[in-house]
């Protein structure tokens, strides 16, 4: 088992949730694979996406429905600051997560977060276990608590 699903899984157990990440043989580097492998609608896949703070150079969680895309101006004026491409490197040494597997919890590093209202439409939703190829299903409004995020419209 790797370190990162690990941390996920660490995360989850502390804040009193019983989930156990799915192995998705597929893999779900996309949140339509994703949908695809657990059955559900697009947009309850919580994609965690990733900026850079340009003045702080410090990385910054957007958690999105599966079908929704981050509105750049809106989610600059959240964070506070400019919001630029965050590289492989960065995520990687402040979440300890790889692209394509950055779950919203287990991050080596307390993170800025932001919560896509249009999850909170629904009973579950699903997101990275921080691997590629791991998944949990957990309730909305159990997300956005233990991921500290701040409900927000951000999207385009």
């Amino acid at each position: 088992m790797s370190k990162s699903l690990k941390r996920v899984i660490r995360a989850l157990d502390a804040a009193g949730l019983d989930v156990t990440p799915q192995e998705m043989h597929d893999g779900a580097r996309t949140a339509q694979a994703a949908a695809d492998s657990v059955g559900c609608a697009l947009d309850q896949i919580a994609k965690s996406i990733i900026f850079c703070g340009q003045n702080s150079q410090q990385a910054i969680l957007f958690i999105t429905a599966g079908g929704n895309q981050v509105c750049a101006e809106k989610a600059s004026a959240l964070a506070g600051e400019p919001l630029g491409k965050a590289d492989a490197g960065l995520i990687r040494s402040q979440t300890g997560f790889a692209i394509g597997g950055v779950s919203p919890v287990g991050h080596l590093s307390p993170i800025r977060a932001f919560f896509d209202v249009k999850l909170l439409e629904f009973d579950v939703i699903w997101a990275a276990a921080g691997t590629p190829r791991h998944v949990f299903a957990v309730k909305p409004d159990q997300l956005k608590t233990i991921s500290e995020a701040q409900v927000s419209e951000f999207t385009l």
